[in-house]
């Protein structure tokens, strides 16, 4: 009874870490699609529970068939509930065992929201968390945990390394390629060649510190649980906590001699990766073992991370990639390296004992597996793609996911999200199209048209929708527009036509922000630049923008104290 109530109470840590997933992923990525992640994080556990008890627990745990690669499934959870709930004469009832694998499964599904994030349709993720619920995850663990062919050959991962987080990291990998970047992620020239990669920070450092932490907390349920004696849970214990510690220390190390400074959320995601690295035998190592896959795994995220930015432009905004499967890969091949035949296993790694068996063992596993994940999840993938299921629409993205798929203004109501990532980036490829039919005059109105005389000068501000903003400066600055003001002001009101709900009430009044321009011109048309400024905003809706159009006496330059026409030249 003590063992199983400790069995329960780390499967309780690890749904735990299910807040740490959607803490990270919100942090590493930008407020205006915050509420967007949180809801996938909820969802794919929810979805998970759902088609797991249908299915995919007696997959996985189901007597052994098909020559060890499926569970045969049946329904006694909802046939035989009394025998399910019943204490058997040794080990754990089949509840305990269904909440315990649930948990497991739910974090295999969470790790791939991450890699496609703030690009990915709300409903394309609700399919994908029931399919790796439902076969892609069961089956594979069922080879390692439910009494299938690897472990019948001897195969250890002991909480998941290769199970969990290399199918979860490799589901990542593949659904970040087949989804492409993040819009103004990445600069092409005209042959498609890519120029320059444009960082996109996430809004939140503490709340991806936050998520770190839960993580660590959760890991040490996720490690322990299955422990059956102080002995081993202690072991399981040390190995988890000095892993993670020199994963970090050796990023930070690593960072700080790379570029200067150490860098902050790359040793967050060192922390990740130390705790994944040791999660198959971390009832198999010793404290040099563990320390030794730290220091792999420190170095290992960085070069992962920066390899797929840098080097193969696959958009990964929390790491995923490199900090699960890269580590679930090294993790798991580390048992069959550093296993100590002293550490409650009692396996026999390479380097302790000169015996290549274990060795051999893991690299089949890892390969058999992520052939497995790679090759499910990339039809089915492809299959999302190829009917127009998977990415979200390019005004949608650049708005921002909160508003498009779930009508949520802001997952930070009495904030403003920042404004200033909309100048960084344009929209590349993606143009807006018009899609609305609301005339020219009435979505981009002019509230003044002065008579235009030459030497005067004239003050035109613009109020319109954040994402238009490197539009406007691009057009702006090829009419010969070298200066402006930009500010981030709240717009009050409610768009005609266009209706929100909260807790399913109509949202009568709202404030939503905006950006707001001022150029002075003289020399260059005013008319001209008020024509600029319709077409590139104009899409067709209310609430495109507004144009007010003042009369300026006089311009002084402070510095140099000159006035007017001069004190508006950049050349000094």
């Amino acid at each position: 009874m003590t063992v199983e109530f400790w069995f329960l109470i780390g499967a309780a840590l690890v749904f735990w870490m299910q807040a740490g997933f959607a803490m990270v992923e919100t942090g590493f990525t930008r407020a205006k699609n915050a509420g967007n992640i949180i809801m996938k994080n909820l969802m794919d556990f929810c979805i998970g529970t759902v088609v797991f008890s249908l299915l995919g627990y007696t997959l996985m745990m189901g007597e052994d068939s098909f020559f060890g690669l499926i569970g045969k499934p049946n329904m006694d959870l909802f046939t035989h509930f009394k025998d399910f709930i019943a204490s058997p004469a040794e080990g754990f009832t089949d509840a305990s065992y269904f909440v315990f694998n649930l948990v497991f499964c739910a974090t295999t599904a969470t790790i791939v929201s991450g890699a496609m994030a703030e690009r990915t349709k709300f409903s394309a993720y609700c399919v994908y968390s029931a399919v790796i619920s439902l076969v892609v995850y069961p089956i594979e663990a069922h080879w390692i945990w439910g009494g299938g062919w690897l472990s019948q050959l001897g195969f250890h991962d002991y909480a998941g390394s290769c199970a969990i987080h290399m199918v979860g990291g490799m589901a990542a990998l593949i659904g970040a390629a087949v989804l492409g970047p993040r819009i103004g992620k990445y600069v092409k020239d005209k042959d498609g060649k890519v120029v320059k990669v444009n960082a996109i920070p996430g809004h939140s450092i503490p709340l991806g510190a936050l998520g770190v932490f839960i993580l660590w907390l959760g890991w040490y349920g996720f490690n322990g649980a299955a422990a059956t004696s102080p002995s081993e849970l202690s072991s399981i214990f040390l190995t988890t906590t000095i892993a993670p510690s020199v994963a970090t220390c050796t990023t930070m190390i690593y960072t700080w001699i790379k570029n200067g400074k150490p860098d902050v959320s790359m040793c967050l995601n060192a922390s990740l990766a130390g705790l994944v690295a040791v999660t198959a035998g971390c009832d198999a190592l010793d404290a040099i073992g563990a320390a030794v896959v730290g220091i792999v795994a420190g170095i290992l995220v960085v070069a992962v991370v920066e390899t797929l930015d840098l080097k193969l432009h696959i958009d990964d905004p929390v790491g995923a990639v490199g900090v699960h499967c890269a580590n679930g890969v090294w993790g798991t091949i580390a048992v069959g390296l550093l296993a100590n035949p002293d550490a409650p296993a009692g396996l026999r790694g390479l380097l302790y004992t000169g015996d290549f068996k274990q060795l051999g063992i893991q690299l089949l596993g890892f390969v058999s597996v992520a052939a497995w994940a790679a090759v499910t999840m990339l039809l089915f993938f492809k299959l999302l793609k190829k009917v127009d299921f998977l990415r979200a629409e390019a005004a949608d993205e650049l708005s921002g996911l909160d508003v498009s798929e779930h009508g949520l203004p802001s997952a930070y109501a009495d904030f403003m999200p920042a404004v200033d990532k909309y100048a960084e980036f344009g929209t590349g490829d993606h143009i807006v199209a018009v899609t609305g039919t609301t005339p020219v005059a009435e979505a981009v109105p002019v509230k003044r048209e002065p008579s235009f005389e030459d030497g005067k000068f004239t003050k035109v501000e613009i109020v319109f929708k954040e994402e238009k903003l490197y539009a406007l400066k691009e057009a702006m600055s090829k009419l010969g527009i070298t200066g402006m003001t930009v500010s981030h002001v709240m717009g009050y009101g409610m768009q005609k036509g266009h209706t929100e709900f909260y807790r399913g009430v109509a949202v009568e009044t709202d404030l939503r922000p905006k950006v707001q321009v001022d150029i002075v011109v003289s020399a260059i048309p005013v008319r001209d630049v008020i024509e600029t400024a319709k077409k590139v905003l104009y899409t067709g809706h209310i609430g495109d923008g507004k144009i007010f159009v003042y009369d300026v006496e006089n311009v002084i330059k402070v510095r140099t104290g000159e006035e007017g026409y001069a004190a508006l030249q950049d050349v000094e």
